[in-house]
């Protein structure tokens, strides 16, 4: 089915309620390849802030489902476009949530495209936790007459950064992170990874996500407390195995950053605000 932009263009998604413990915490950190004590232990139990992106969908099994109304996608022409997530409230380590989506946009790039999806935690008491941003690259989707959408480039500066972070992912890193909700084939199934047009399965978007951010709060900040939000563009892939390399430049109560792996950029335009 061709995507209808008019219907699907604020379509409310069925609302999805979630509960989360420190059990999935402590394995969504594991995951990214956490191993220090306040990532790891419940007593004292310091929580990731992109550990909202995957929280209301953490205990799935089957594969994602790219269909709304107006949209009917192929799994294997998706790709994930952007994240972002904005934290209202520190995510405890454990608590239950409603979680309110609506489609907040379609963009028409041609051959392509991106479909734009707006989501707010809310508590039981009515406290909007946190708010993700997220889109998504459909291959061969494009051509239906929509808007291409606003740029969304982040200027980076002409100068040398102010923190170099290397950071190691596992070999076995994307089947870890399949226990955190994401069962996309790609990350697992070679077959399935050649298809979509890559000579292996790839790491998961979101894990590298979580991955850099983990690396950035550890390097230069007190604290994952300190994060008022975090986005980026997934530029390019990793493969279980590499050495991610963050520069990260310092501007005001910002931190903008790219990544990189085997010297192919992988987060672009990526911006921490602080609190």
């Amino acid at each position: 089915m061709p995507i209808d932009p008019d219907v699907a263009i604020g379509a409310e998604l069925p609302e999805i309620k979630f509960s989360w413990t420190q059990s999935d915490v402590l394995l969504y950190h594991l995951a990214l390849g956490a191993t220090e004590l306040r990532y790891v232990y419940e007593r004292g139990l310091r929580v990731l802030p992109t550990f909202g992106v995957v929280a209301p969908r953490f205990h799935e099994t089957a594969p994602p489902a790219v269909s709304f109304p107006g949209i009917d996608i192929d799994l294997a022409r998706v790709l994930h476009g952007t994240q972002e997530i904005t934290v209202h409230e520190p995510v405890p380590a454990e608590g239950e949530a409603v979680l309110r989506t609506r489609i907040a946009d379609v963009w028409d790039k041609g051959k392509a495209a991106v479909i734009v999806q707006e989501s707010t935690a809310v508590t039981p008491d009515g406290t909007s936790l946190y708010t993700t941003r997220s889109s998504i690259f459909a291959r061969g989707e494009g051509g239906f007459g929509g808007s291409r959408g606003p740029s969304q480039k982040v200027e980076m500066p002409s100068r040398e950064p102010d923190a170099v972070i290397e950071t190691p992912t596992l070999p076995q890193q994307a089947y870890l992170y399949r226990l955190c909700g994401d069962r996309n084939p790609l990350h697992a199934d070679p077959e399935f990874a050649q298809r979509v047009g890559f000579d292996r399965p790839i790491l998961h978007g979101l894990c590298t996500y979580g991955v850099v951010c983990k690396a950035v709060i550890d390097a230069l900040l007190d604290g994952p407390e300190q994060v008022l939000s975090f986005g980026a563009k997934f530029a390019g892939v990793v493969f279980p195995g590499e050495t991610l390399t963050t520069r990260v430049w310092r501007d005001g109560s910002r931190l903008l950053l790219t990544t990189s792996a085997a010297d192919r950029a992988v987060l672009t335009d990526a911006v921490l605000n602080l609190r």
